[in-house]
């Protein structure tokens, strides 16, 4: 990334990443990313960890990192205090497929208990429709044990469909999934969340759009390494 920045010289830029690179190896590998984007490609950069529950129904909390040369006045959109619940992403009818054989689903219980035995948090994430899901990973066609659907004591719970997991990532409604159900778990699993990128992209415009020599002026922040507590 620093190579293509430093070649190709953008006025902007805007970065994703899992939130716990602020605090992986002690915060080291964070602080080598920020003096790599300030100090060696002269960018001015603001980073903020965003939780895209506020959009979509789902906890995902996800680092955004955007930078801009000359530097211009930013600031990250403002996201509702209450998202929407699963319901508004569920079908009200799912092929049997999607549910969860007897043998898996007793299985994922066995695991669980097991783990809570041990005093360790392992296990499933059995959700309604009125809850908000975990993250979604790229290991969900596995087992799809991090996001269940519950369909009553009765029956066993299921596994979100490939196209509920499109409006889980916040894609519209005709977007094509022409690949296999486990290629679009893993590829949705990996996927940032449309709606929340396209509201940052949306800030970064509008800072482009102001001349920077009439935009406020900024102080640059604190390094990473004395100011990780704080994000």
């Amino acid at each position: 990334i620093a190579d293509i920045l430093n070649y190709h010289q953008p006025p902007a830029f805007v970065l994703e990443n899992v939130k716990n690179i602020l605090g992986h190896d002690r915060g080291r590998t964070f602080d080598i990313i920020y003096r790599t984007l300030t100090e060696t490609l002269g960018y001015e950069v603001h980073h903020r960890v965003i939780d895209a529950r506020t959009v979509v129904p789902q906890h995902r909390e996800r680092i955004f990192i955007v930078g801009f040369k000359p530097g211009r006045h930013f600031e990250f959109p403002d996201l509702p205090q209450q998202g929407p619940s699963l319901k508004a992403i569920l079908d009200s009818e799912v092929p049997e497929k999607y549910t969860l054989t007897d043998h898996l689903w007793q299985y994922l219980q066995n695991y669980a208990k097991k783990h809570r035995a041990a005093g360790n948090g392992f296990g499933y994430g059995l959700v309604t429709r009125n809850d908000v899901a975990r993250t979604l990973s790229a290991r969900y066609h596995k087992d799809g044990s991090e996001i269940l659907i519950s369909q009553g004591s009765r029956k066993n719970p299921r596994r979100l469909t490939p196209r509920e997991c499109s409006r889980l990532m916040g894609f519209p409604p005709d977007f094509k999934i022409p690949v296999s159900d486990t290629q679009a778990y893993r590829q949705f699993g990996n996927s940032v969340v449309v709606p929340l990128v396209y509201k940052v992209a949306v800030q970064v415009l509008h800072s482009l759009a102001r001349d920077p020599l009439t935009a406020p002026s900024l102080v640059l922040a604190p390094s990473p390494a004395t100011s990780l507590r704080k994000c």
